[in-house]
């Protein structure tokens, strides 16, 4: 399937998946996606789609626990553009 994300999207997930290297399965991923090469099979997009379903609830919970405004507007910020990353995911695991 193939999977269309804007720069500032594919960036965020390359960041996540760099946080998780060292499992086969995210480096396959990431080497994907460090190459601009969407196109993932159901297992694939659905590490994809966990993972930033992950992301997502770790966010919120710092959105609400963060006490400075800046930090709170950067964190609903990073959170807005996860949101359309995944949203995005998940029609192409509708598709799939």
């Amino acid at each position: 399937m193939q999977l269309h994300l804007e720069t500032d999207e594919l960036r965020l997930l390359a960041n996540l998946l760099l946080q998780r290297s060292g499992t086969s399965a995210y480096d396959d991923v990431l080497e994907m996606v460090m190459a601009r090469d969407l196109r993932f099979d159901s297992g694939q997009l659905e590490l994809v789609a966990n993972l930033l379903s992950a992301e997502k609830r770790t966010l919120k919970e710092e959105v609400d626990r963060a006490e400075s405004a800046t930090l709170k507007t950067d964190l609903q910020r990073k959170l807005a553009l996860l949101e359309r990353a995944l949203e995005r995911v998940d029609e192409a695991c509708v598709m799939f």
